[in-house]
């Protein structure tokens, strides 16, 4: 399974979330790549779940890409609750 962590730059933000996801799937025992990128970029990059804040991240949102927004990029206890809802709940 790929997670594409998604920010505007792909950089400084996004790049804090991945971090923050590589330990919240640990936690919660999912397997799974997760990396980052820019926006632009993850239009055409492939992932089974893309990102990010709720008004970057819904951009993505052709009907068929899984998205995950968050309200609070850091906040790891809503960061958990999305992936669980998300990919452990289906």
């Amino acid at each position: 399974m790929k997670l594409l962590v998604v920010c505007g730059n792909g950089l400084g933000s996004s790049f804090m979330v991945e971090m923050n996801v590589k330990k919240a799937i640990s936690e919660l025992g999912i397997d799974a790549e997760v990396s980052h990128t820019d926006l632009a970029t993850a239009r055409t990059e492939s992932a089974d779940y893309y990102i990010g804040s709720r008004d970057i991240i819904t951009n993505l949102d052709d009907g068929s890409k899984k998205i995950i927004p968050l309200t609070n990029l850091l906040d790891q206890n809503e960061l958990k609750e999305a992936l669980q809802t998300h990919i452990q709940e289906g």
